[in-house]
């Protein structure tokens, strides 16, 4: 039994460091993966000067993919030994003033300058301009990373992005500057001389919406264990990041290494096996299927199992069906129809004479006026609503205006028009009405029946 308990809480460990700290292991994207390997192995070994821009929604693996380029070129020799990383990052580097000392620093100018000392911006660029322009094709290499793209963009007369797109342009040092954002129209933001100099590369990201048994694959193998003999093989490809010499970039410095973790090979089959059966259930395949409408990125689905396994304990060991639909229940929750059930009826039946007008109207606006007359119909047949004052109709309708269940047309105030009289739109879709009805406590069985259909 201890011994059991030990592998449980290795395994714990394992599957949390392993979520968090992979940073070159990309899924997918392999026409994206060559095209972005094939332009660096061209600037390193052939000197080629290349441009290029990786688009795609945050979490898609933008990043990691260049990563994962990075750590399969590191195997090659010819690749280390001529090629500087410049890494640079939108959020970091705000003006071109940092952005270039950054590069200064990373290029290891310093010692070139012979004790010069840069007294402003135009010197020092001169200096990296003069230092890049005096090579060749035969000179190193420099492959520029910038992070978050779209913002260099806003930097006053995008001074450093012209320059390192005219250097790329010209026979001079080979330089490849890969730019990583988030933005479609980013091309648009470049000034015209700068889009004049950029090559218009473009690597799309954009996570498949209609591969779902690939995402219930992807989340076994998240999950399972790798065998002692599958550790060791991956050793050597983490083992390789010693080679990456950047001070910027620091994955390399945080990487998960699995090789020095050793599993009984009884427990890893038993742990693989149960949960293999774990998610072929159809309330597990149901979760993983609304988690995958809700978000189809690796990183949430990396984020939500980091959530799982944090709870295994020593009376739970393995993750259970009720854990996983627990979890994945709160991404489902819905702040709207959490207010909704904590309306009074009244309130409740405002809501719904609002939906049965819409419907009937095509969402047309409504006031105070038209809710409480369809509202009026319904009190008349209804033993719950009767006798209740207008007056009391209009302060539950003031309180869903409140509340911001409806908005006025205007913002022009109630000085001109009476608020009985003001127009207002509904805030809210018909399914999130249908279920705040569905989940609302002892809600009248009437008002369940008038939600259903506008006949009375």
């Amino acid at each position: 039994m201890p011994d059991d308990s030990q592998e449980w809480r290795k395994a714990r460990r394992f599957l949390k460091e392993r979520l968090q700290r992979d940073y070159t292991t990309l899924r997918g994207y392999q026409e994206e993966r060559s095209n972005v390997r094939q332009l660096l192995q061209r600037t390193a070994e052939m000197g080629e000067s290349n441009s290029l821009l990786l688009i795609g929604p945050r979490g898609a693996g933008k990043t990691t993919l260049i990563n994962a380029v990075l750590t399969d070129l590191l195997v090659n020799k010819s690749f280390v030994d001529n090629t500087l990383i410049v890494h640079l990052d939108g959020n970091l580097h705000t003006d071109d003033r940092i952005a270039l000392k950054s590069i200064t620093v990373q290029m290891r100018l310093e010692n070139a300058a012979d004790g010069k000392v840069f007294g402003s911006f135009a010197e020092n660029l001169a200096f990296l301009l003069q230092c890049l322009k005096a090579g060749d094709k035969k000179s190193k290499s420099v492959v520029f990373v910038l992070e978050e793209f779209d913002l260099f963009c806003t930097h006053h007369n995008q001074t450093l992005l012209y320059n390192l797109f005219d250097v790329s342009q010209s026979a001079q040092a080979p330089i490849c500057v890969l730019g990583v954002t988030c933005r479609l129209d980013v091309i648009e933001l470049l000034e015209k001389r700068v889009k004049s100099r950029f090559s218009h590369r473009q690597v799309f990201l954009f996570p498949s919406a209609d591969h779902f048994e690939e995402y219930t694959k992807l989340c076994q193998e998240l999950l399972s264990i790798p065998s002692n003999r599958e550790l060791k093989a991956s050793a050597d490809r983490i083992d390789s990041l010693e080679l990456l010499t950047s001070d910027s970039l620091n994955f390399h410095r945080n990487h998960f290494d699995g090789v020095e973790y050793e599993f009984d090979s009884k427990f890893v089959e038993s742990w693989n096996k149960h949960h293999a059966k774990m998610l072929t259930s159809s309330q597990a395949q149901k979760s993983l299927q609304m988690l995958y409408d809700f978000d189809i990125s690796e990183a949430f689905l990396k984020n939500f199992l980091f959530r799982l396994v944090a709870q295994l304990k020593p009376d739970v060991p393995h993750i259970t069906v009720d854990q996983l639909t627990a979890l994945a229940a709160q991404y489902e929750g819905d702040d709207k129809i959490d207010l909704l059930c904590g309306l009074s009826v009244l309130e409740l039946c405002l809501i719904i004479a609002i939906k049965h007008h819409s419907e009937i109207y095509d969402r047309d606006p409504f006031n105070f006026e038209i809710v409480f007359a369809r509202f009026s119909k319904f009190a008349k047949v209804s033993t719950t609503m009767q006798s209740v004052e207008r007056s009391i109709v209009l302060k539950a309708f003031e309180h869903l205006r409140i509340g911001e269940l409806i908005m006025p047309l205007t913002n022009s105030g109630t000085g001109k028009v009476q608020k009985e009289f003001e127009m207002h739109k509904m805030a809210l879709t018909y399914g999130q009405i249908q279920q705040a009805v569905q989940r609302y406590q002892a809600l009248p069985t009437e008002v369940a029946q008038w939600a259903q259909s506008s006949l009375i």
